[in-house]
């Protein structure tokens, strides 16, 4: 298979899904753009302020992609291209667009609250408190990952107990460049919502700030500290960015954030498109099997491949971005879609561009981990167009740079995200935190209070062994995602709305959830009777335990609201 063919396919089945499959989604659950969203009916200067278009897409993409479409399918490739190309078009158009751009329109119906709240009025109290206390614990891992990733990128290398001036440039340069950026997000937030100057000046100045930035962060980066240091800064960074209005830093920084992947989706194109490699069968293979040994034991294309591809298909952690901040900030609803169900198919093309990058990395040697693959294959495809050999380099630090930039971005939201669940956790049934006026539930949904609850735990678990159960997050995402769909689809059904598009996605995923978290119970519980156990696989144990309690728990609850709708 040439990889520019594979491309040239798949991107037009995304744009027909997202055109016709999209379109009746608009129909069927009654997109109205005369309807006020709560980003003006509920407006609050901090988390409820109306976005642009654009910059609203540009907050979104940043915090949903991440990382994930890159590392997820560079993590299944194992299974063959084909087996991934073929769940990250269905996952996106039927799975994943559905379930963002299902959790994005719900949350407009209940004033621009989390899915926790929809599971509230859809399906019960204690469903909301589950699913809210999963959401918040689940969180905090992804803070600690997050936090741990970008002190990591940031931080300088030590030898012999002394700096490595030299091998400490490429993380001095990234943070660099990061510490630019947020000064310029600050910038720009103001002059465009304090002195009116329109979005097409300041996206210009904007851009023309990135180049900057990068210019800079790669030519001059005195800043030289260890990752311990940076993890004590990340964490007061996230503490105040998680309560500052989102005008005047997660708005801006994302939109101008989306400019960097923007660029590296046209890079990746134009590598594709000028070197059009075919996939070597013997290095990339189509299809290796249903069982595949690795260095971690036998791995099973169901479930793993549905929880390893992840953001690239669908992703639990898209349905809290979609109901947590680009609900409060959507302008009109006639922006949803683009902004939803276009984002998560914009993350597929990323994807598919991955694997493409993946075929070409493996023929030069670029194994060196995700970013290496992807920096180093993208990189080596561009260099082969006439006259861009001497780009490799340049077009290789600048993709890493990008890769990395987009950890801060996630760590932004998540932190922000965690703070919402934290708060809703303490409110009845259609309450907001502005209800609450007393009592110790009025300390608890303090922005800044529930911010502490987020940001602590997080830290301290980022520099102290997050990675030790990090292998539940895949599980923990997808269920996650399972979870929204269940909400979703329960307030369609109260809500006289068809909701049948979300029946055969709820319970694949559930079918999903459910076995990889058996096969993470069964191979920790295996390590433990080898006795080469030390304190991880005993908490992976309980944890996924309480996981498929959960899990289960709330697929019967939602079954039962989803069969005798409540308003029916």
């Amino acid at each position: 298979m040439n990889t520019l063919v594979l491309l040239l396919i798949c991107m037009a089945v995304l744009g027909a899904g997202y055109v016709f499959y999209g379109g009746w989604l608009c129909k069927q659950w009654g997109i109205d753009p005369s309807i006020k969203t709560p980003a003006h009916t509920m407006r609050d200067g901090v988390d409820y302020v109306p976005a642009p278009a654009p910059v609203l897409i540009g907050h979104h993409f940043s915090s949903i992609a991440g990382a994930g479409p890159i590392t997820g399918p560079i993590a299944a490739a194992f299974f063959g291209w084909l087996p991934v190309t073929l769940w990250v078009l269905i996952g996106g158009i039927f799975f994943g667009g559905v379930h963002d751009f299902g959790a994005l329109v719900a949350s407009l119906r209940h004033k621009g609250q989390s899915i926790g709240e929809i599971i509230s009025t859809n399906v019960g109290r204690r469903a909301k408190v589950l699913f809210t206390t999963f959401a918040y614990l689940t969180l905090i891992l992804v803070v600690a990952a997050f936090a741990a990733i970008v002190a990591g990128t940031f931080g300088a290398v030590v030898k012999d107990g002394a700096i490595d001036m030299v091998a400490s440039e490429t993380p001095a340069s990234v943070a660099m460049v990061s510490l630019l950026f947020i000064v310029v997000a600050v910038v720009y937030g103001f002059f465009v919502y304090q002195r009116h100057v329109s979005t097409v000046v300041a996206t210009i100045c904007g851009v023309l700030a990135i180049v900057f930035c990068m210019a800079v962060g790669m030519n001059w980066h005195p800043i030289y500290l260890t990752k311990d240091v940076w993890m004590y800064i990340v964490g007061l960074y996230i503490m105040v960015a998680s309560v500052t209005p989102v005008w005047i830093l997660l708005q801006p920084r994302d939109y101008l954030s989306s400019f960097l992947l923007y660029a590296m989706l046209f890079v990746a194109f134009v590598g594709v498109v000028g070197a059009h490699p075919d996939i070597n069968p013997e290095t990339f293979p189509a299809f290796t099997g249903f069982a595949v040994d690795t260095k971690n034991g036998t791995q099973y294309l169901f479930p793993i491949l549905f929880t390893t591809v992840a953001c690239g298909a669908i992703s639990g952690f898209h349905s809290l971005v979609s109901s947590g901040t680009t609900s409060k900030q959507l302008d009109n609803e006639a922006d949803a879609k683009p902004i939803a169900y276009g984002s998560m198919l914009l993350e597929c093309v990323l994807a598919i561009l991955t694997l493409c990058a993946i075929a070409y990395a493996r023929e030069t040697g670029h194994v060196k981990g995700a970013t290496d693959i992807f920096a180093g294959g993208i990189s080596a495809m561009v260099a082969t167009i006439p006259g861009c050999a001497g780009l490799e380099n340049i077009l290789y630090t600048l993709l890493v740079l990008t890769y990395s930039a987009f950890c801060l971005t996630s760590l932004d939201t998540a932190t922000r995200l965690g703070r919402f669940m934290f708060q809703e956790l303490w409110l009845e049934p259609g309450q907001v935190v502005g209800d609450v006026k007393d009592g110790i539930k009025k300390i608890l949904v303090n922005p800044y209070v529930a911010t502490l609850f987020i940001v602590i735990p997080g830290v301290a678990l980022g520099m102290g062994g997050f990675a030790k159960i990090w292998g539940l997050f895949g599980a923990a995402n997808q269920l996650l995602a399972a979870i929204g769909l269940v909400a979703v689809c329960a307030w369609l059904g109260n809500a006289g709305k068809n909701n049948g598009m979300f029946i055969i996605p709820l319970c694949f995923m559930a079918v999903v959830t459910v076995l990889s978290l058996g096969i993470i119970v069964k191979n920790q519980v295996m390590m433990i009777m080898a006795g080469s156990a030390d304190w991880g696989p005993y908490a992976q144990v309980v944890i996924a335990s309480f996981l498929l309690i959960l899990a289960f728990d709330l697929f019967v609850e939602g079954a039962k609201a989803i069969r005798k709708p409540k308003n029916a």
